[in-house]
């Protein structure tokens, strides 16, 4: 539907600490409307200052960001943030109200709503967030995977076209993780365009549809994520592994199975060697 529609045009972007450190060289990128988009690489290799950018939090040292055609670089967080979402990896970063149904109102406070329509709100969100039962407790009082649910709720309830996660799956368990794609899924639905860094290189490869390698503060790899995390050069040079349903059939490759160049899922390698164990090809 918003196939090739860039919200997000990134431009000769070049960012330096104060300290001389240079965390970004050089980008250049475009991110089209409704992507879900992953951004990997190891630590230190420009991810994080390359998402503060884009809602202001950091300023490019050279080049320009776009949102929506529009030049961002002089533009306040307050505003940018209303377009931009950040998910922060430590939700405490970003939670600090009193309760949990204050960090929601403080949330809302810049969109003229009267207060009938804010308590509304806060109803709806938490109840979405499964998060009704803390309303007056305190941010800090919660499990880290409950903070984590208000952090992503307290973004959500301001609709934001562009949602940036910072490694969503750390910590979290197999129900939180379900939780999260579930929700991630549902905002990829209704249009919002979802960039998720993340070191979770199986949670990526399950589920994103694009990925950009990062490395020294530069953009090595960017295509198709079941393409760019299946590339042993790129996801040596990114200081990563590749995913397992890789590895696997990359051993299976070893073992003289040529057919396993297009198995691409875990359902796929798990009919495959279902196949020749019947076949009597392959023992257990």
């Amino acid at each position: 539907m918003f196939k090739d529609i860039p919200i997000i045009m990134i431009r000769n972007v070049g960012y330096t600490y104060p300290n001389g450190t240079v965390a970004l060289k050089n980008i250049n990128l475009n991110i089209n409307k409704g992507e879900l988009i992953g951004i990997m690489g190891k630590n230190g290799a420009g991810k994080t200052s390359l998402i503060r950018t884009l809602n202001g939090l950091i300023r490019p040292t050279r080049g320009n960001i776009y949102i929506d055609s529009e030049n961002i670089n002089s533009k306040s967080i307050a505003s940018l943030s209303q377009k931009v979402g950040i998910i922060f990896q430590n939700p405490f970063h970003q939670l600090f109200a009193n309760s949990v149904e204050e960090e929601i109102k403080f949330s809302l406070k810049s969109f003229n709503l009267d207060k009938e329509q804010i308590e509304l709100r806060v109803d709806q969100i938490l109840n979405e967030f499964n998060l009704e039962k803390y309303r007056k407790r305190s941010p800090f009082n919660l499990s880290g995977g409950e903070s984590k649910k208000l952090a992503v709720a307290s973004i959500i309830c301001r609709d934001p076209e562009i949602l940036i996660f910072d490694e969503p799956t750390l910590g979290q368990d197999a129900k939180e993780i379900e939780f999260l794609i579930e929700l991630i899924m549902k905002e990829k639905e209704i249009g919002k365009t979802i960039i998720i860094i993340t070191h979770n290189i199986e949670f990526a490869y399950e589920y994103l549809h694009r990925t950009i390698l990062m490395a020294d503060g530069q953009i090595i790899g960017d295509g198709p994520t079941k393409e760019i995390l299946s590339n042993e050069l790129l996801i040596k040079k990114a200081s990563l592994i590749l995913p397992q349903i890789k590895q696997f059939s990359l051993a299976l490759k070893e073992l003289g199975y040529k057919e396993v160049d297009a198995l691409i899922s875990k359902n796929d390698i798990i009919n495959y060697v279902r196949i020749l164990i019947k076949d009597k090809k392959l023992e257990v």
